[in-house]
């Protein structure tokens, strides 16, 4: 009896997890793109800070990263293509967690523009690469879990059928 109900008690709590998940990944997205959004010139300036990619290439990436923030945000947000959405979120999640490695790994000083702004830090000022690659870590693993599971509730791709199953299969109402 203990058995089923734990297991009935983890059948009701995945689609909540799953909605936690998939509204944080969106949330975060959307809230890093807008703020950098209105001013695509610094957003530009702090991929190119990395070093990683050649100029044409970081230009490219500064211009399109807020716009596909926002894009792929509201898709999780709203549940929409969300198995989808949610590989891009963490491939995307995977991309910063090296990219301020990368950084750390080569000495780099800079502010990782992750919500705007981005560029080398001032005198007096110090990364916090370690807190930056752990908040992105725990986005690529919110990401993860939302490919892994059906969207959770809320979600338009359980209204439309589109996504696999709306989380509440086999649940008892009882």
């Amino acid at each position: 009896m203990d058995a089923s109900l734990s297991s009935r008690n983890v059948r009701w709590a995945i689609p909540w997890v799953a909605t936690v998940a998939r509204l944080v990944l969106g949330g975060v997205l959307i809230a890093a793109g807008a703020l950098k959004i209105g001013n695509p010139a610094d957003s530009v300036v702090a991929v190119k800070a990395y070093q990683l990619l050649p100029e044409s290439v970081a230009v490219t990436v500064g211009y399109a990263l807020p716009i596909l923030e926002i894009v792929v945000g509201v898709l999780l947000v709203v549940g929409l293509l969300t198995r989808v959405a949610a590989a891009i979120a963490g491939l995307l999640m995977f991309a910063f967690v090296f990219g301020i490695g990368w950084a750390w790994a080569h000495g780099l000083r800079i502010d990782c523009g992750c919500f705007g702004g981005g560029g080398q830090l001032g005198a007096g000022q110090e990364p916090a690469y370690a807190l930056d690659i752990l908040r992105d870590f725990g986005l690529v693993l919110l990401g993860a879990w939302t490919v892994r599971y059906p969207p959770g509730r809320f979600a338009l791709d359980g209204a439309l059928g589109l996504g696999g199953d709306s989380g509440t299969e086999g649940e008892d109402d009882s």
